[in-house]
């Protein structure tokens, strides 16, 4: 009697230490899930989140971009023989060749008259980031702008940085004193030779190139005039480069006389070139 009631038994026991052992095996494969959770946690948690996209995702068309007709007409004067037909397929522009238009536009135009010939053009870049983890779009295209300033050999940075005119050496030794002007009496011409009341005319103003700002986050001006020729006229070219956002662009006007002796003004020909690249400003914010 005592054999069976042992017998009996034993299957009970059996099935309890089944249980049990199952009953650990799933408190083993729960902590160890929350701990590979937390891990994981953690690590994801160290990742410095991208960038966001630059300001701007698409170009204007650069032939329409800021320079509407009436701007072209003052900036690029054309001869009376041409038609208004002429006229027109003139102010439209011609586009740059371009394989992507949403990194790289350009725009330019060209005039004539007797007395001279005019050149614009306008250029627009988007820059892109490949890896936003590292610099954002705005960081790369600040960089693209700082290494054209670099090559135009101006300060940086300079808002403040006024026009660098050419280098002077001081002299050596003091001038020698002009001898007193001689004493006239009232009513007699003035001597021969001496200066006349009115004075001589004041040299041009000339600009220079410098950092300037008004313009989008950052920009500089450059400000070039040919070397002076006995048969070659002085040309000059005016060239702004401003960075707003992700965007760079770059306009170049320059204006070429016909006859030698001409010399194109700075502040006009740099008047011009601020204004339109003001309106280039305002068209990029819309």
């Amino acid at each position: 009697m005592q054999r069976k009631a042992v017998r009996r038994a034993l299957p009970g026991i059996a099935m309890l230490t089944v249980l049990v052992a199952g009953a650990a095996g799933l408190t083993g494969c729960t902590g160890g899930s929350r701990t590979g959770g937390t891990s994981d946690s953690k690590a994801g948690g160290n990742q410095a989140a991208p960038a966001q996209p630059g300001k701007y995702r698409i170009l204007p068309a650069p032939c329409k971009a800021g320079a509407d007709s009436k701007r072209l007409k003052v900036m690029l004067p054309v001869a009376e023989s041409l038609t208004p037909e002429q006229r027109d397929q003139l102010y439209a522009g011609t586009a740059d060749a371009s394989y992507d238009g949403d990194r790289r536009v350009g725009c330019r135009w060209t005039a004539q008259t007797p007395e001279e010939t005019r050149l614009l053009s306008v250029g627009f870049e988007r820059v892109v980031s490949y890896d936003r983890a590292v610099a954002s779009d705005d960081d790369k295209a600040r960089q693209v702008y700082v290494r054209q300033l670099t090559a135009a050999k101006l300060p940086f940075p300079g808002p403040t940085a006024s026009p660098t005119p050419p280098a002077q050496t001081a002299p050596t030794t003091p001038p020698p004193t002009a001898p007193a002007a001689p004493a006239t009496t009232p009513g007699a011409p003035p001597a021969s030779g001496s200066p006349s009341p009115s004075g001589s005319p004041s040299a041009p103003v000339e600009l220079g190139s410098r950092v300037i700002d008004g313009l989008g986050n950052e920009a500089f001006i450059e400000d070039r005039l040919s070397p002076a020729g006995a048969t070659a006229a002085q040309s000059r070219t005016v060239r702004i480069v401003f960075r707003t956002s992700n965007v760079i662009v770059t306009l170049e006007y320059s204006v070429q006389p016909a006859l030698p002796g001409t010399v194109p003004s700075s502040a006009e020909t740099q008047d011009r070139a601020r204004q339109l690249a003001q309106a280039l400003v305002e068209r990029l914010n819309e």
